[in-house]
């Protein structure tokens, strides 16, 4: 077992393992880190905690100190600058007449290097405007594009559930989502429905998305004919999560619909699973495929230019 505390660097952004030798800290304590950039601050969101060193990616970087004072002024100083940053940028942008949206700034604890992340929609020509960077901060400047995920992330909301967005309250990583995890949920594909704040498709189409897909591979799909306690029918419809199945069942000419749980039917005859053959013409599918290649394309990663 390991003794290590995680940290984060950014207001909500991914937690980082690191090891912090004799040190016992707190949570929302600061901590001066090394990192492959020099010194680094960084928030206490896991307190002292001993985990498996199977789980841990080797070798861990160290905590230096409990910030002190001195560097929690210098911690502010920089923050003053990433905002003096992020208001000159925009200037330049406007001026340079660029299709970009500037999103954040980011200011490195050693002031050896000022980050910019910004969004556009594909790609652009910024390297007269990191030469103005440049020129005006007198250090290393690096742009980086991000996706519109990244971009709400950063400046936070309610998602249609009323709650507080899950990439501004707990989720660090982004993973692709895809139409198939509607479709395998039951899910009207209605643009409106299945999308969230930032135009793509909602995060939490994700969560339930493994479980959904080894219920469906071992339960009967629509169609299929099947023994009951109460005579041979064909399935209705399926309660995924609920393993339950709704059976049509005909005697002369009355048609009853009863639910079975279905380890209390016997499949005759599996059905075919349903094409996507008529909603290939379905231009809600397509603005909602469109979607699902965005993202891939965002979470493989934008441009980043520096100087």
């Amino acid at each position: 077992m390991k003794n290590i505390i995680g940290v984060r660097f950014r207001k909500l952004g991914k937690i980082y393992f690191f090891d912090p030798q004799y040190l016992v800290t707190k949570i929302n304590e600061y901590v001066m880190v090394d990192t492959e950039d020099g010194e680094e601050i960084a928030e206490v969101v896991i307190p002292n905690r001993k985990i498996d060193e199977s789980k841990i990616v080797q070798p861990l970087k160290k905590v230096l100190r409990i910030a002190n004072p001195r560097d929690l002024k210098h911690y502010e100083e920089c923050k003053k600058k990433e905002k003096n940053a992020f208001e000159y940028c925009n200037k330049k942008i406007k001026e340079l007449g660029l299709k970009m949206k500037l999103t954040d700034v980011e200011c490195k604890f050693n002031n050896e290097k000022l980050l910019f992340f910004f969004t556009a929609d594909g790609r652009v020509d910024f390297r007269e405007l990191v030469r103005e960077l440049a020129m005006n901060y007198k250090t290393r400047i690096e742009l980086r594009q991000i996706g519109v995920r990244d971009e709400i992330k950063r400046i936070g909301g309610n998602g249609v559930c009323g709650r507080e967005l899950c990439c501004c309250s707990f989720l660090s990583n982004f993973e692709t989502v895809s139409i198939k995890m509607a479709k395998e949920q039951g899910l009207s594909l209605n643009l409106s429905k299945i999308s969230g704040c930032c135009g793509r498709l909602m995060c939490c189409l994700k969560y339930e998305s493994d479980v959904y897909e080894e219920k469906l591979a071992r339960l009967p799909c629509c169609g299929s004919i099947v023994k009951t306690p109460d005579g041979v029918g064909e399935i209705d419809s399926v309660e995924t999560l609920a393993e339950r199945v709704k059976v049509k069942i005909k005697n002369k000419d009355i048609t009853a619909y009863k639910k079975y749980d279905v380890e209390d039917v016997t499949i005759i005859k599996q059905g075919v699973k349903k094409t996507d053959e008529k909603e290939e013409d379905n231009q809600e599918l397509e603005e909602l495929k469109k979607l699902e290649k965005l993202d891939k394309e965002e979470l493989k990663g934008g441009e980043s230019y520096g100087i």
